[in-house]
């Protein structure tokens, strides 16, 4: 397959449709909790509601499409199929009278982010040596992130000249949506060799015990990872204006793209648990820090190294999936990857609502600190690399 910026073509690929999918995306992300609760009245708990049911949806459809992929042999058609529901559908959250608006789209929005996934990152995986794996995923989130950078800058940019109008901002996403379902038509599949005729079952036991205690410890990590809606919330509540989020916003994931390949690089290098650890590490503290955060500059301080975590996780992550689990059933590895992210998003989305609503923000996100030590102190007493 041939290369280009010493990455094979699909890489490539891979890395511009995230860019254009994911300007769409944040060109509405950043203002849609403000929009929620300034414009539609929503709750807290009821935000909370509609990022879990939405962020679970797509785990438990990327368990289903990885499978679904691995025993049709075939994973492009779940790649553009997915980007394309996503794409044609989130625009119309513009159009959201209440609440439940809003929860119906996103769920639109989250199914074709399920359906494409695990597909796509087994493509990444298949289109690179062991020796750069981390190197690519980082490259992917990398590029992913710098759409979550233009995107939020676009919406700031929108949202000034329509001063304060969050509906018609939404509209634009629709067109940097359609040129990344274009540009996924032309990534290329290579053709799946037959191992041998089995039942394609979707279990568990077909892996090994280390990729068993590895999604265990995905589970309890999330558990304390609510959606970024939640510190968006928090940062207006310190003070930033709606005008400024987007910028914010913008800021974090420049430093999410700046950090996502030298952290995938690192794990090729000295060993994805170290980076995970590492980043889940950041994480906890990051946290810790909105619990008491109470000025603008402590929030910008906060979303800088909240981007530093990422840029170490992201790219690492997946690519340990891929180190850990034979070719064949990478499909269902990915869906069950996303999967126990997907049935943990879902209850820290709603405990960090409820905690928050309940007993004030230092409990709520203290939680979540807590959770991710725990989570780095499993993953280091239980997980044992190849190269440990």
């Amino acid at each position: 397959m041939k290369k280009i910026f010493s990455f094979k073509k699909n890489v490539v690929l891979f890395g511009f449709v995230s860019l254009l999918n994911d300007i769409s995306s944040d060109i509405i992300i950043p203002l849609l909790p403000l929009f929620l609760k300034n414009v539609l009245s929503a709750s807290f708990a009821f935000i909370g509601v509609i990022e879990g049911i939405a962020e679970s949806t797509a785990s438990i459809l990327k368990l289903v499409s990885g499978w679904l992929s691995d025993r049709l042999r075939h994973r492009k058609p779940f790649v553009v199929a997915g980007y394309l529901i996503a794409n044609v559908t989130r625009p119309f959250i513009a159009l959201a009278t209440k609440p439940w608006h809003v929860l119906t789209v996103r769920f639109l929005d989250r199914t074709g982010k399920g359906i494409r996934t695990s597909a796509r990152d087994v493509l990444i995986a298949e289109s690179c040596d062991i020796q750069e794996r981390g190197k690519a995923f980082g490259f992917q989130r990398a590029m992913d992130n710098a759409g979550a950078v233009i995107g939020p800058l676009l919406a700031s940019g929108l949202l000034y000249l329509f001063l304060n109008n969050y509906r018609k901002v939404f509209w634009f996403a629709v067109i940097p949506g359609i040129m990344a379902v274009i540009l996924a038509l032309f990534v290329q599949e290579k053709k799946q060799i037959v191992c041998q005729e089995k039942p394609f079952r979707l279990s568990l036991k077909d892996f090994d015990a280390r990729f068993k205690k590895f999604l265990l410890i995905v589970f309890i990590f999330t558990l304390g990872n609510s959606s970024d809606a939640f510190l968006i919330l928090r940062s207006q509540d310190a003070g930033l204006i709606p005008l400024t989020i987007p910028l914010l916003w913008a800021v974090h994931n420049a430093v999410k793209s700046l950090a996502s390949m030298p952290g995938g690089m690192l794990s090729d290098r000295l060993g994805r648990k170290k980076i995970i650890i590492a980043g889940w590490t950041v994480y906890a503290a990051i946290y810790a820090g909105f619990a008491f955060c109470t000025s603008a500059w402590q929030v910008w301080a906060l979303f800088i190294g909240y981007g530093l975590y990422y840029g170490l996780t992201e790219g690492t992550e997946r690519a340990l999936v891929a180190d850990l689990v034979p070719p064949e059933l990478r499909g269902s590895a990915y869906g069950m990857y996303y999967f126990a992210l997907g049935i943990g998003l879902f209850p820290a989305s709603l405990i960090l609502g409820f905690l928050w609503q309940k007993f004030g923000p230092a409990m709520a996100f203290g939680t979540g600190a807590g959770l991710s030590l725990l989570a780095a102190v499993m993953m280091t007493v239980l997980i044992k690399e190849n190269r440990d």
